[in-house]
């Protein structure tokens, strides 16, 4: 059994209950973690029952400690970005990350179609540790898109959502026929939701904010509300 769950937000609560409950061989984490500690560490009681993957969303970039908290912690190897892997028998390709108009907004054409076509033009003032902007490690590039062309999996992941939702992108519809997957899970949106793209051939799954859902898409916890997730948090 391999296990989706939504954006954290810096709530992991669900992802160690549904773990314990559940025993999964794998769980997938769709991006947004908003950590304070490493990942390692906010997961620790789970690391010896389970593999955990993710991807990165748009939020992993906004902070310093953020960003170092995911891309440096002890499972910075588990990134499924721009590859594909399989786990627990099952093929996933992983895309992190958003589309932003300054790098790349479809159906507008890629603006900066890889990292080093950014930094070329990015003055010493704009750089981020010597490379892109930290923000823009957070956003979708067209050569990382381009990766996963020409390779096969069974599940696609992203942050950002195919077009079946009301904010989503074709480009990832027509990456996950060209992956020939069956199904696709995302998150960035906070919401749970079952819709088909591909001529009904691939089914999507929404998972919300801090939801847990399993390889079919049925919601094994549902998403917290903004306020709820804050309010525990934080008490």
């Amino acid at each position: 059994m391999i296990l989706f769950g939504g954006d954290p937000h810096g709530d992991f609560r669900s992802v160690i209950q549904a773990v314990k409950t559940y025993s999964p061989q794998a769980v997938v984490l769709l991006g947004d973690f908003d950590l304070e500690r490493s990942l390692d560490e906010e997961l620790a009681a789970i690391l010896n029952k389970t593999e955990i993957w993710f991807i990165h969303g748009n939020h992993d970039a906004d902070q310093d400690r953020w960003y170092d908290n995911l891309f440096s912690s002890k499972l910075a190897h588990r990134n499924l970005h721009g590859r594909v892997v399989k786990i627990a028998g099952v093929r996933i390709a992983g895309l992190g990350g958003v589309f932003r108009a300054k790098i790349w907004r479809p159906p507008a054409a890629p603006r900066f179609p890889s990292p080093n076509d950014l930094l070329s033009i990015c003055g010493k003032g704009e750089r981020w540790r010597g490379g892109i902007p930290r923000k823009h490690h957070a956003s979708i590039f067209w050569q990382h898109y381009a990766a996963l062309w020409h390779q096969q999996a069974d599940i696609l992941v992203t942050h950002e959502a195919p077009s079946c939702h009301r904010y989503g992108f074709k480009e990832l519809d027509d990456l996950a026929v060209s992956l020939g997957v069956k199904a696709v899970f995302h998150g960035h949106h906070h919401e749970h939701y079952t819709k088909a793209i591909g001529n009904g051939k691939i089914i999507v799954h929404g998972v919300a904010k801090a939801g847990i859902c399993d390889q079919e898409g049925k919601v094994l916890i549902p998403g917290q509300s903004d306020a709820y997730i804050k309010q525990k948090v934080n008490s």
